[in-house]
């Protein structure tokens, strides 16, 4: 998410507009970026203005931000929201396929690894405000779109009004909602996400393991397990689409083969099923000791467990892999998951052979990665990988 330091300028609340560098007149929830030099078009009105400068332009008495260093970041048609302390934050970039909304920073589950540690503070009314906004002015072409946490479903009527919000504007914009599925264990809270009918929606739910004890322990939280498995199944009842997430470290991998036969035994209803690596950033550099597994040290028990469940019919992604760490064999199954803002490539990786798809790694990785990274010669390729994302 880009965030932008400036002067702020005629304004004591939040606003919220879309970037443009081409006047048209439409009105106050256009924010003009003026470049130093440039003349105010003084025959529109704007919401703000948006310069470099440490000036705002003579022509102009309304809200702007000023010392905005780095304009040339924001495309025509970003959305942002603007602060009285001067910072400005992209909200949705429309050069981009991994746009989200975090709708919280709350959470009932504390994961070992989560990549964004749960804070204990009620951000609902601010967040819902500002998306109030944001979602009307996202271009209704908007082919995917995420919400994130924290855990959404704590926002209760928030979080119904949020999707509601997502229907109307964005009808047929693909919406990806990761959850832990707790809140779906009652039945209630559930038979109201189904009457809402929200067809486009797609629930990405963790599940750690094929018993309590492993689970609640993962995501340190006594009785998640049993709310999860509840949750799911309720969900099924009310034809909510579902995909199960899985995370493989050290606790998570022994049980991998076993956990995909309990997936398909009770779960046979999912619409999709990903195996995940561990992401360096949040909580998981102060649990390496217990969660770091390299990843080619768990290749046998990942091949078994996505091969049974593709031999099963099921839908099953890797996300968050490097393709030379992987058995040529599980190449059809491995996807570029990982969001453009922080993914990367090691130097090494600069004369591989099948670097276009390849996932790459997360920023954070540099400090923590596969000891086996190689960059793969053309020989060493026997099968073609143009549908491995």
């Amino acid at each position: 998410m880009l965030r932008l330091r400036g002067t702020a300028h005629h304004f004591d609340q939040p606003l919220v507009g879309t970037v443009t560098r081409q006047p048209s007149g439409e009105g106050g929830h256009q924010f003009l970026v003026v470049d130093a030099g440039d003349p105010y078009p003084t025959s529109y009105v704007y919401g703000a203005v948006l310069t470099a400068s440490p000036f705002l332009p003579a022509a102009w008495t309304g809200p702007g931000l000023t010392h905005l260093l780095n304009l040339d970041q924001l495309a025509e048609g970003d959305v942002v929201s603007l602060q009285p302390t001067g910072q400005l934050i992209r909200q949705y970039q429309v050069d981009s396929a991994q746009n989200f909304l975090l709708a919280t920073e709350r959470c009932n589950s504390n994961c070992l690894m989560c990549s964004q540690p749960p804070k204990d503070r009620d951000d609902t009314g601010y967040l819902l405000s500002l998306y109030r906004q944001v979602i009307p002015l996202i271009p209704v072409a908007c082919p995917e779109l995420g919400i994130t946490g924290g855990e959404p479903t704590l926002l209760g009527d928030g979080f119904f009004e949020l999707l509601s919000l997502c229907k109307q504007h964005l009808p047929a914009t693909e919406l990806h909602c990761l959850t832990n599925g707790r809140s779906f264990a009652w039945r209630e809270f559930t038979e109201r996400l189904g009457e809402l009918a929200v067809p486009q929606l797609m629930l990405g739910i963790p599940l750690y393991a094929d018993h309590a004890p492993l689970h609640d322990y993962v995501v340190q939280a006594k009785g998640a397990f049993d709310q999860t498995v509840r949750g799911l199944h309720e969900l099924a009842a009310v034809g909510q689409r579902v995909e199960i997430r899985v995370v493989l470290h050290q606790l998570t991998v022994p049980r991998l083969g076993k956990l995909a036969r309990f997936i398909y035994r009770n779960f046979p209803f999912v619409e999709h099923i990903t195996f995940m690596g561990l992401e360096n950033t949040g909580y998981t550099p102060h649990n390496r000791d217990k969660l770091w597994l390299d990843p080619v040290d768990y290749m046998e028990e990942l091949t078994e467990a996505v091969e049974f469940l593709a031999a099963h019919r099921l839908h099953v992604s890797i996300y968050n892999h490097q393709l030379c760490l992987l058995p040529e064999r599980l190449w059809e199954f491995a996807r570029r998951s990982i969001s453009d803002w922080k993914n990367i490539y090691l130097p090494t990786c600069a004369s591989c052979a099948v670097r276009e798809q390849c996932g790459g790694f997360f920023a954070s990785s540099l400090t923590l990665h596969s000891q086996y990274i190689r960059a793969v010669a053309p020989l060493d390729v026997s099968t073609s990988v143009k549908d491995c994302y």
